[in-house]
């Protein structure tokens, strides 16, 4: 059941958060937001992969 929430979590996140690898964000240039953003996508992805 938890990996089907993370599933879910994963495609509102597709929609709904920035994709930073379309605009090829530099990580050593990131924000502390931008950062919080790309773990919380990574989280949820491996989550949802497992």
């Amino acid at each position: 059941m938890k990996q089907n929430v993370f599933k879910a979590l994963a495609k509102l996140n597709k929609i709904i958060l920035p994709s930073f690898s379309k605009q090829q964000l530099d990580l050593s240039r990131a924000t502390k937001i931008q950062l919080a953003i790309i773990g919380w996508r990574v989280y949820v992805t491996m989550r949802a992969l497992e």
